[in-house]
């Protein structure tokens, strides 16, 4: 019996490791953390043996392949152990893409992936179409394949799943932008970042389809230098396209073979610029999968949108409180900020993955009256922003920085939770983040 050993005992490795004792093999899972109460559970009852708060090495190195969790680095002292050995190191999304003669519709980028993975879904649901979610969002891949028959997928994938994947293919593919994110990751080259995103086409053959953002000059030059068998479907707010999506008259309009899909822009549930993209990119989707054009237009006008990403929580004294904990990196906070229509109190700061704030320079001088750091260190913020707005200072709490802004609030002001940063110094995660920042309102 060949033996799996999977690293990480989250969603994805608690999921990897009950479909591969359901496939046959000899399953152990390691963790340095605790596990969760709900993923102990899983792992007694498909009779799983597990160890957490260490990681015992003549347990791993024994393994015939490595499931490894996206968040744990190559670099990880086991983990160049294991691939110095010659162990085979994969992804929960490798593994279960070996299992699932399903349909796959993937969704990347640095931003927008959660809104457009979920707006994919909801089109398709909304179809009568038997589909799953799954991927960097919900229940993990590998669970669902391990104990539901789908057959379509809607796949979240990060730069980090993709990197652990080989012969993977997706059917569709939809890459939305690339910009600088996760460089800490990637040893601060831009290069790998992007090759890491360019893998979610690799193995794709002519009779699937890549839809791309073609504003997106990273992309395009990417494009350039690589040979891409799949049909191309490009997405613009700046020209027309031929096939794909673009811009005319106010209105999006979607074009694949000879049917062609049209909706203006103010009737869109999603609104602001990066919004239209990810629009755009689910249209263009449907028409690929042959969705009725009411359907789609019903799903784009109704779509209420994720957690934690624009949400708009509560209006207290005249003042509007969104909660954009998503925005983890500089490139999300831009498009949180450029749809701001009202003067903005800006809580910003977290783990810094290698940020250059100065694109953020203009719009902050336009549109913001005071920052709120919420971060371990916030050095970097200050150094960036001290001049440029009115007032900054500095919080460690969630609660913190709710009381600050309401202190600073006036009626007609968005209080705005956009951190251009990880979470990790003082969350558990952007959720955690942002149902901190969510409760604290709450008690105002």
């Amino acid at each position: 019996m060949e033996r799996i050993v999977v690293l990480g005992g989250g969603e994805s490795g608690v999921g990897a490791a009950v479909l591969a004792k359901k496939k046959g093999y000899d399953v152990f899972l390691s963790d340095m953390g605790r596990l969760q109460e709900r993923a102990k559970e899983l792992l007694v009852e498909y009779a799983i043996p597990y160890e957490e708060e260490r990681h015992t090495p003549t347990q791993i190195l024994s393994a015939a392949e490595v499931i490894k969790s996206p968040g744990i680095p190559d670099t990880a002292p086991l983990v160049e152990e294991v691939i110095r050995r010659g162990i085979p190191v994969i992804s929960e999304i490798e593994f279960a893409g070996r299992f699932d003669p399903a349909r796959k519709i993937c969704i990347t980028g640095s931003n927008g992936k959660t809104t457009t993975t979920s707006l994919i879904y909801f089109l398709l649901k909304n179809a009568g179409l038997n589909v799953g979610l799954a991927g960097n969002i919900g229940q993990s891949y590998a669970y669902q394949v391990a104990t539901q028959d789908y057959d379509i997928y809607v796949l979240e994938l990060s730069s980090f799943q993709l990197d652990n994947m080989y012969d993977f293919k997706a059917d569709l593919a939809v890459l939305l932008n690339i910009t600088p994110d996760h460089l800490d990751r990637y040893d601060h080259d831009m290069q790998k970042y992007v090759n890491a995103k360019f893998r979610i086409t690799q193995n794709m053959r002519p009779e699937d389809w890549f839809i791309f953002c073609s504003d997106d000059e990273v992309t395009v030059e990417q494009l350039k230098k690589i040979v891409l068998q799949a049909q191309k479907l490009p997405f613009s707010q700046q020209h027309h396209v031929e096939q794909g999506a673009c811009i005319e008259d106010g209105a999006i309009s979607a074009k694949y073979g000879q049917e062609e899909f049209k909706i203006f822009l103010d009737e869109l549930a999603l609104q602001g610029k990066h919004n239209v993209y990810n629009s755009m990119a689910a249209a263009i989707t449907g028409q690929v999968m042959n969705i009725r054009n009411d359907v789609i237009r019903e799903s784009l006008t109704s779509f209420k949108g994720v957690e934690h990403r624009l949400e708009e929580v509560a209006k207290i004294r005249g003042a509007l409180y969104i909660n954009d904990s998503k925005a983890t990196n500089v490139n999300a906070a831009w498009y949180a900020l450029e749809c701001m229509k009202t003067p903005v109190i800006w809580i910003a700061g977290g783990t810094d993955k290698g940020n250059d704030y100065t694109l953020l320079y203009d719009l902050v001088k336009d549109k913001v009256k005071g920052v709120i750091c919420l971060g371990a260190d916030n050095a970097k913020l200050y150094e960036h922003f001290s001049n440029k707005v009115p007032i900054i200072t500095e919080v460690r709490t969630a609660a913190a920085a709710v009381q600050t802004a309401y202190q600073w609030a006036q009626p007609g002001d968005t209080v705005l939770l956009s951190p251009a940063c990880a979470s990790f110094d003082l969350f558990k995660n952007y959720e955690d983040r942002g149902r901190q920042f969510k409760e604290a309102i709450q008690t105002l």
